[in-house]
């Protein structure tokens, strides 16, 4: 089913929403060579973003009526190196049946203005080298590379 991104609507996710967005975070993480789905701890970190307005947002596409589509969430840092603050993009997935219909953009401009309104200068967002398709979209809509590289650690 493709829908045209303005029959939709972006809001922000609620809690009532948590189980669609661990659906949707599945099938981005069965993209994702670095994570694996686990329906519980997506559940308490959808839990812990959404009740923290002032740290991060989940921005959520939605038919009309009312079917979470889509998602993009931003958390903020502190960047040193700009002495402002910016933001991770993370978790940006569309619906596979609702993918092309320009849904994708309208979230990553959604979450750049609320980005904007907290003062961010600068947003960052991770890629799967290895996904093309999404390395090939981010380039698509001005997304810069840059020389560094993510490492991580558990702890």
């Amino acid at each position: 089913m493709q829908l045209q991104a303005s029959s939709i609507t972006i809001d922000n996710a609620v809690a009532a929403d948590i189980p669609t967005l661990c659906l949707l975070l599945e099938d981005l993480f069965g993209i994702e060579a670095d994570f694996e789905a686990d329906t519980e701890a997506q559940r308490r970190g959808l839990a812990m973003l959404i009740a923290a307005p002032d740290r991060g947002i989940i921005k959520v596409a939605r038919t009309a009526e009312g079917k979470v589509i889509g998602m993009v969430s931003a958390q903020l840092i502190i960047s040193t190196a700009q002495g402002t603050p910016a933001a991770w993009l993370e978790d940006m997935i569309v619906d596979k049946d609702y993918r092309h219909a320009g849904i994708g953009r309208t979230l990553i401009d959604a979450v750049l203005q609320w980005c904007k309104e907290q003062g961010v200068t600068r947003a960052q967002i991770l890629v799967d080298t290895e996904n093309t398709p999404a390395v090939g979209y981010y380039q698509h809509l001005g997304w810069q590379p840059t020389q560094l590289q993510a490492r991580r650690m558990f702890l």
